[in-house]
């Protein structure tokens, strides 16, 4: 049972982001600061990835763990409430991020996801990671 009226409830999960998260902005001051340009939430492309450098046809996503999915099978049994709306939430999140990988591959793009606990924990290494993709596309 929710501890939280329905009315806190719908404005927690609004104050919810689904662009310029800390993880986000985090991965991207590192990449501006070392001169790399991008755009942002390309609506245009499907998926609608976080980073996209279009004319490399790279594109960037920045996984939460939660949302989609980090190390499922162990972390779906530590969901205690609403299990019956989260489980298969969050497991539509991880098949929709599959889609998503396979439909953009189709179509010529080199799909980079990162996990935000890497990008906390040495976003350094992730901006290497996409410049080195950079260099190869």
């Amino acid at each position: 049972m929710d501890r939280l009226t329905p009315e806190q409830r719908r404005k927690n999960m609004q104050a919810v982001k689904n662009k310029d998260s800390e993880i986000e902005r985090k991965l991207r001051q590192e990449l501006w600061a070392r001169g790399v340009r991008y755009r942002k939430n390309v609506k245009t492309i499907y998926g609608h990835p976080d980073l996209a450098f279009i004319g490399k046809k790279v594109v960037v996503f920045c996984d939460s763990e939660f949302w989609h999915g980090y190390d499922w099978e162990n972390k779906k049994e530590e969901i205690k409430s609403r299990r019956e709306f989260w489980i298969p939430k969050i497991e539509r999140n991880m098949q929709r991020d599959a889609e998503v990988n396979k439909r953009l591959e189709s179509e010529g793009w080199r799909v980079i996801r990162f996990w935000g606990k890497d990008i906390k924990e040495n976003v350094s290494a992730c901006a290497d990671f996409v410049v080195k993709c950079l260099e190869e596309s």
